[in-house]
């Protein structure tokens, strides 16, 4: 198909790139950015649907690369640069439509990791990524985690995101779910765990892990079977979320 060519900013396409920059947006539209060729592979390689793939004019295409079936328009650095969220863009964006919501049921054996409340987009994304190869089923995203399509958030994952299911969910009704099929739920907590260090490999679990400040909710925290921390040995006060869950995951997960 024949590309276009897009010299202004002010082109309508650049304006629908940036409107989708916030949630609200986003969310109506059910559409968010990509940005960088790795992405843009990731995304085709698993059938993600893209409306728009818009390429810098001065930027060669990577011969692993094939946008001949999509709808391209070649742009100035200066639009680019005003579409772009990262400091020096590769030269490639794209919107992507999201997934449609997807019923998952939980089952025995499988792996979760819930998410509540977590509010940086590169520790969301960071978990998304390990959780993807920690081999978990699932990532549940609670109330008050920042947007699993937010573009920190989808930088981060690294195309984690298109790999394994990432909903929206009520916690605690997971946890519910859960406990019916007999998968052991491990909430995290330092003032009201035990080390994971007492807990061995599980051949299915759900790890609950919180905001980076206040932790996970006492009222979800009561409904796990058991709360575990990572011990600290040395003198920093706490670890990084992204990092203690990404322990936990592989210390949990029981391997095939």
């Amino acid at each position: 198909m024949p590309w276009n060519q897009i010299d202004s900013v002010k082109n309508p396409k650049v304006k629908n790139v940036k409107r989708l920059m916030k949630r609200k947006f986003r969310e109506r539209e059910q559409q968010f950015v990509i940005e960088g060729w790795h992405l843009l592979k990731e995304a085709e390689a698993h059938d993600v649907k893209i409306t728009d793939v818009f390429i810098e004019e001065t930027k060669d295409i990577p011969e692993d690369v094939d946008v001949s079936d999509l709808p391209v328009s070649l742009v100035t650095g200066q639009v680019m640069q005003e579409m772009s969220r990262t400091e020096t863009p590769q030269g490639v964006a794209a919107i992507c439509r999201m997934p449609e919501e997807t019923v998952l049921d939980v089952h025995t054996g499988h792996t979760y990791l819930f998410i509540d409340g977590v509010q940086d987009p590169g520790n969301l994304g960071t978990m998304i990524r390990t959780a993807d190869a920690a081999g978990v089923t699932a990532v549940i995203l609670g109330e008050g985690t920042v947007d699993g399509y937010n573009d920190k958030v989808v930088r981060a994952t690294q195309g984690s995101l298109f790999h394994l299911p990432v909903l929206k969910g009520e916690l605690g009704e997971w946890i519910q779910a859960c406990r019916t099929h007999k998968i052991p739920i491990f909430g995290t907590s330092v003032n009201e765990g035990t080390s994971h260090t007492a807990i061995g490999a599980q051949k299915g679990f759900a790890l609950l892990v919180g905001n980076e400040g206040s932790g996970v909710q006492h009222s979800l925290l009561d409904e796990t079977d058991q709360n575990i921390y990572v011990p600290i040995y040395g003198n920093a006060e706490s670890l990084n979320v992204s990092v203690a869950a990404g322990i936990l995951l592989y210390h949990l997960k029981q391997p095939y």
